[in-house]
């Protein structure tokens, strides 16, 4: 596995660009996939969206895929971090690909401002390239320093979209088409119309799903679905 900072930082096995259902955010992804496999093309991405659009899942699947193509990468999940140290900042300049999720997370913090504000500046210094995601743009989050602010403005910013209920469907479908499972749509509009719509919601009742069918040898159908997830 390649190197990360040793603070107990994971990365899922299951992110990656190959199971995320793109929707509307094609340009997005053609993006990351390209500062993943090469040492060009943007050196500052910036890309926000409300919670279970897949900020997390997009960007551990840019850390995969760089480690893919031999790039040395170190993938920082600041909502578990910040209960620590800023000197996680520390040294991540001389990776070629440095993913900062949830840069929301130390904004009004000083100190995290200050040391990810010298370290942004050394990132650019060094030539790498700085992935970060939020859950706003950068001037909605609450800066101390507003030159964070800017700096990080100062990229290519992407927002993502949500699915609409079709492409949440289609999501479904493709998801457990991968796991090896037919999924058919009356099932998958049933499982849409019954358990909440978020997309973390859906993948999870998914997973059940998967190992459920697999323990009892059992097709995906209504009356089984209704069965494992109790609706």
């Amino acid at each position: 596995m390649f190197s990360q900072l040793t603070l107990g930082v994971s990365l899922q096995d299951t992110a990656t660009f190959a199971n995320y259902f793109v929707g509307a955010n094609i340009q997005l992804i053609e993006t990351l996939r390209h500062v993943c496999q090469s040492e060009q093309g943007e050196r500052m991405i910036y890309y926000y969206g409300a919670s279970g659009l897949g900020r997390t899942h997009l960007m551990q699947a840019c850390c995969h895929a760089a480690h893919r193509a031999g790039l040395s990468v170190v993938y920082l999940p600041l909502q578990d971090m910040v209960s620590l140290s800023p000197i996680v900042f520390e040294g991540i300049e001389t990776r070629k690909l440095i993913c900062i999720d949830d840069v929301q997370c130390i904004a009004g913090k000083r100190d995290w401002e200050e040391v990810f504000f010298h370290a942004y500046n050394r990132i650019q210094q060094a030539g790498g390239t700085l992935l970060v995601t939020a859950n706003l743009p950068p001037k909605g989050l609450q800066f101390i320093m507003p030159d964070v602010a800017s700096r990080l403005a100062a990229g290519v910013i992407f927002q993502l979209q949500p699915l609409s209920d079709d492409e949440k469907l289609q999501m479904l479908v493709m998801r457990a088409t991968l796991r090896g499972m037919v999924l058919p749509e009356e099932v998958g509009r049933f499982i849409l119309t019954h358990c909440p719509r978020h997309l973390a919601t859906l993948c999870a009742a998914l997973d059940v799903l998967d190992r459920m069918s697999l323990a009892a040898q059992r097709r995906l159908t209504i009356p089984f679905v209704k069965q494992v997830l109790q609706i």
